[in-house]
């Protein structure tokens, strides 16, 4: 398969786009009262919301705690934008390969 045939036309949402645009506004939130909600630095926060920095597994646990909702939520965002950013940067050589069949 090739990336052409996934499907997804443009890049997923970063999990910093999200806090930004809907959790931040939501909650009436500024980002030092983020960052000391959530136990760590308004330069973290900062590179999360400008998508300079992706969320690891603490920060998922972080954020689904303060929120209410699940890491997973948050990981899977991140994950979402990691394979499609993967997958841009290697797709030459992918394509080159060829797929095996089962024997």
């Amino acid at each position: 398969m090739s990336i052409e045939n996934t499907g997804i036309k443009r890049r997923p949402t970063h999990p910093g786009e999200i806090l930004r645009e809907d959790f931040i506004p939501d909650y009436n939130l500024s980002v030092a009262e983020l960052a000391r909600y959530l136990g760590v630095s308004r330069q973290s926060i900062n590179e999360l919301l400008k998508e300079r920095r992706a969320v690891s597994p603490a920060m998922a646990i972080r954020l689904s705690r303060l929120f209410g909702n699940s890491p997973e939520f948050w990981l899977n965002a991140q994950r979402g934008v990691d394979l499609w950013d993967a997958a841009r940067s290697i797709e030459k050589e992918v394509n080159r390969i060829k797929p095996l069949a089962a024997a």
